[in-house]
């Protein structure tokens, strides 16, 4: 599976993208494909390159002279790309790397039903309220400014519902995770994003819920595999329900 899933991936959701929510534009040139925001609060950034070591400076010397100064701007480095040392060429034009990201795909059919525990309910979002609520869980998880979040999922609500699915998990009256799912159109893959839990309710399997939730409703929706960019603390937890290790990806962006 992963040689066809890697190939799959680069293709469809890196050098073939779609604009998907109707708040971007894609431009593809020989060399690269850049996704580019419509909205000041949306994301632009280098979704894919086809780089050598003679083309590789005067690219991204051209990428970094057209987006300096836009907010969101991200070098999206793949660990397969080439050259080998473009991490070090991307340093030296002024950019700064986030942490590293484990890219993980499964099957959706292969993911197995978690049920959630004993008093927490998944609720799919199918307004603004319901975005509000889930942006703000967001912020109180993972402790950053959620108002550009709050702004493109609401943008992305309004003008392409049908890119997006949302879910929370409620105990009683209170929101103690969320989590969402961005279907890209006309490719195989629905990307998993989100997924944080409050401190108290972490470890009671909440976060397998919601993966099996969404790999569910991704399957309805027609998607073969789902993606997920992980970090450390989620990894572990997706490896366990059959997500594989496909490459790594490092976000590069202005310091």
């Amino acid at each position: 599976m992963d040689t066809a899933a890697l190939d799959a991936f680069d293709q469809q959701l890196r050098r073939d993208l779609s604009p998907g929510d109707g708040h971007t534009a894609v431009e593809r040139t020989a060399r690269l494909t850049r996704q580019v925001s419509t909205i000041p609060q949306g994301w632009s950034g280098i979704v894919w390159s086809d780089l050598d070591e003679d083309t590789a400076d005067a690219a991204i010397a051209a990428e970094v002279a057209r987006f300096r100064g836009v907010a969101g701007f991200e070098w999206k480095h793949y660990h397969h790309d080439r050259p080998a040392d473009l991490p070090a060429r991307l340093l030296a034009a002024g950019l700064t790397a986030g942490p590293d990201e484990a890219v993980l795909v499964a099957e959706a059919a292969a993911v197995p039903d978690f049920a959630p525990p004993a008093g927490v309910t998944l609720l799919d979002v199918t307004d603004a309220a319901g975005i509000e609520r889930a942006v703000d869980v967001h912020g109180d998880v993972f402790g950053y400014d959620v108002g550009g979040l709050r702004a493109r999922l609401l943008a992305q609500l309004a003008a392409a519902p049908d890119t997006l699915d949302m879910v929370l998990a409620v105990a009683g009256d209170v929101a103690v995770s969320a989590a969402r799912t961005e279907y890209y159109p006309g490719t195989e893959f629905a990307g998993l994003w989100g997924g944080g839990t409050l401190e108290p309710w972490r470890g009671k399997g909440i976060y397998k819920a919601l993966v099996s939730h969404r790999a569910r409703r991704a399957q309805a929706r027609g998607a073969r595999y789902l993606q997920v960019d992980a970090l450390p603390t989620s990894g572990p937890i997706l490896a366990r329900v059959g997500f594989t290790r496909l490459t790594t990806t490092t976000p590069y962006t202005f310091g």
